[in-house]
């Protein structure tokens, strides 16, 4: 069944390493909340009536939308859609906006059964060089308080690799999570992005680019550590224990159908894929006049077959050969001449019809698949 996506693209400040779609004014929140419910609607016949499997909303920062805004957001959905009963429905938040009160009223007034929490690091200087707006202090408050108010399904962001986070310090890091009994985890290597204040560093020579052997060594340590306490390994940056994937996100990874709404937002419907304009200004005029402010591109059958294979191969189910027989007989050839380099290599391995990557190959990951991308 197909996911629903809705970016919120408000912050309170922007983290020197982000480069999504935001705004930290909310000058115009009401606007845009607006905006989101005209686009709902525009948007209803996206995915032919099937029933919503996953809701989610990222960002930006949607837990800083209020329980008012929440409510009116998930009534027009459940207005245009069928929603599973067993829907998974994700609010990314900051551990500062997570008081007590706002976790209950989301208990009380929200559909909302899974947080995706943006703690980053436990370790205040880590947070202070991201300009992230909490302190350690507020991430572990907001665990406690999420769990005490009944929210079972949880998970972690947390950032290695950054230069002020040592092999200690993201040891004692995953350590937390550990010990909160978190079920999911997701980890990132810290990556410098094009229109960034730490790309404008490096560029400059203010900043040293990342040290690629410590993130390397952090994210053996990841490794070792998550399946010492029982996760799952299941995609390159995502760690759970069994019963706890995030069931939206692995729907893009297996290249399901899914609508995206909201400035910047990208919609996937098996065969062409679309993208609305990312300025809230111009999303909110468009929607304003009843347009939906979007490009779209029809996917040819390579490129179709090169995004099954980048996104499969981040996986623990790996590259389906049977998926890949059902995209044309040249590409299961290519595929299968282009692997046995890497099956040779040991970074690749092959159980029954799948495809996937060992440990060794998960350093790898983007060059393997690189490499199997046809034209």
């Amino acid at each position: 069944m197909p996911g629903l996506y809705l970016h919120v693209p408000f912050c309170k400040q922007a983290c020197h390493y982000c480069n999504f779609h935001f705004s930290t004014s909310l000058r115009h929140k009401k606007e845009l909340v607006a905006a989101l419910l005209n686009e709902l609607e525009w948007q209803r016949d996206f995915l032919g009536g099937a029933a919503l499997s996953s809701i989610y909303l990222g960002g930006g920062t949607p837990s800083l939308l209020e329980i008012g805004e929440l409510e009116q957001i998930f009534s027009k959905i459940t207005a245009l859609h069928r929603v599973a009963p067993d829907a998974e429905i994700t609010l990314e938040a900051n551990p500062d906006d997570l008081t007590l009160e706002k976790l209950n009223a989301l208990r009380q007034h929200t559909p909302v059964n899974r947080l995706s929490i943006g703690i980053q690091s436990f370790s205040d200087e880590d947070l202070r060089w991201m300009n992230r707006a909490h302190t350690a202090t507020h991430a572990q408050d907001c665990l406690r308080d999420a769990l005490g108010a009944g929210f079972d399904s949880l998970t972690v962001d947390l950032i290695y690799g950054s230069p002020t986070t040592s092999d200690a310090q993201w040891a004692e890091n995953l350590r937390r999570v550990f010990d909160f009994g978190i079920p999911h985890l997701s980890c990132y290597c810290l990556t410098v992005e094009e229109g960034t204040a730490l790309g404008a560093w490096v560029r400059k020579g203010q900043q040293l680019p990342v040290d690629e052997e410590k993130a390397a060594r952090q994210f053996e340590y990841l490794m070792e550590a998550a399946a010492t306490h029982g996760y799952e390994h299941y995609e390159i940056s995502n760690f759970a224990v069994p019963e706890h994937y995030a069931r939206h996100n692995s729907s893009y990874w297996r290249g399901e159908p899914y609508l995206g709404i909201g400035p910047s937002a990208h919609s996937f419907d098996g065969y062409s894929r679309q993208w609305n304009v990312a300025n809230n200004a111009h999303y909110i005029k468009a929607l304003a006049n009843n347009q939906v402010p979007y490009e779209r591109e029809t996917l040819t059958p390579a490129q179709r077959f090169n995004e099954y294979v980048m996104t499969s191969l981040r996986t623990i189910w790996g590259a389906d050969m049977d998926v890949i027989r059902g995209m044309g007989g040249r590409f299961a050839v290519h595929f299968e001449r282009a692997s046995k380099v890497f099956l040779e290599r040991g970074v690749m391995e092959r159980v029954g019809e799948h495809y996937r990557l060992t440990r060794t190959g998960k350093f790898l990951a983007d060059g393997i698949a690189a490499d199997f991308f046809c034209e």
